[in-house]
């Protein structure tokens, strides 16, 4: 299954004792021209693995950044399809590199869950996120997610008592999207330490390796999430927004600095283990 390729990077990054660091923009910002030389970009990056949003027009889980990226885009006419089509040409860039989806329910109903998800597969994703569902609700999209040989990923609030907790590893597979904060996303210096309690606990009953999401925004968040156990961490807004801000014929640069300055965070600690279910 094309998911076996989160496993897969988790163990070239515990060979070399290194952190994920995983970048997220939103497809079609600010148009599908330009949204398709960003994806190249981060193909020729130093990014383990690329988180990709499908423009919602109500994205309750977004901050103002990531709100504003994905208005761009369908101010720009972007479609589900045209974000497909965008992950495909990704894929044939990338052979081995993990992707993952993020968007929300009402999209995977409006195209109907199974079909959603076998769009997914056909495009090369590997996984999705379904930004606001709930772990209840959660079990017939994570078999027909499962079915389709797409993850079905699901985010773990620093909140969640132990049976949501246990609840959420069963139906999460690839990793564990471990929120550093509540709220929605965004940068911010929050203090996360509570949040290493929380990964310990995946780890003791089995979870995916978990990745430190919202509010990782610069490399001492990325050292900070290795730090409390976690085996890397996603950045959307920091880079969304610097995207928004550059110059067109300085996307590249900008892109690839980023990418390679927070990478370089995962390698400043040894990651004893990020393997499913292991102790550090």
């Amino acid at each position: 299954m094309s998911h076996q390729r989160y496993p897969e990077m988790f163990r070239r990054l515990e060979a070399r004792r290194e952190g994920a660091f995983i970048p997220f923009v939103m497809l079609g910002d600010p148009d599908l021209a330009t949204s398709a030389q960003i994806l190249v970009e981060l193909a020729e990056s130093e990014a383990d693995a690329i988180e990709v949003g499908i423009p919602f027009s109500d994205p309750v889980a977004d901050g103002p950044v990531i709100q504003a990226a994905a208005v761009r885009a369908l101010a720009a006419g972007t479609t589900p399809a045209d974000c497909w089509t965008l992950i495909r040409g990704l894929r044939r860039r990338q052979g081995t590199l993990p992707i993952g989806v993020l968007t929300y329910t009402n999209l995977a109903l409006q195209r109907g869950p199974e079909q959603f998800y076998h769009e997914a597969a056909a495009s090369g994703a590997d996984s999705v996120l379904l930004a606001d569902l709930g772990s209840e609700e959660a079990t017939p999209f994570a078999a027909l997610a499962r079915a389709a040989g797409i993850a079905s990923i699901m985010i773990v609030p620093p909140n969640a008592t132990p049976e949501r907790l246990s609840r959420l590893a069963n139906l999460t597979e690839g990793f564990s999207y471990v929120t550093r904060r509540s709220g929605v996303t965004g940068e911010d210096s929050t203090n996360a330490g509570s949040t290493a309690g929380l990964i310990r606990d995946l780890k003791r009953i089995g979870a995916p390796p978990a990745l430190l999401g919202f509010g990782i925004g610069e490399p001492s968040h990325v050292r900070e999430a290795l730090a409390l156990g976690a085996a890397g961490a996603i950045s959307g807004s920091a880079l969304v927004r610097r995207i928004a801000m550059a110059a067109p014929d300085r996307l590249g640069e900008v892109t690839r600095t980023f990418v390679a300055e927070m990478k370089a965070a995962t390698r400043s600690l040894g990651v004893a283990s990020s393997g499913r279910g292991l102790e550090n």
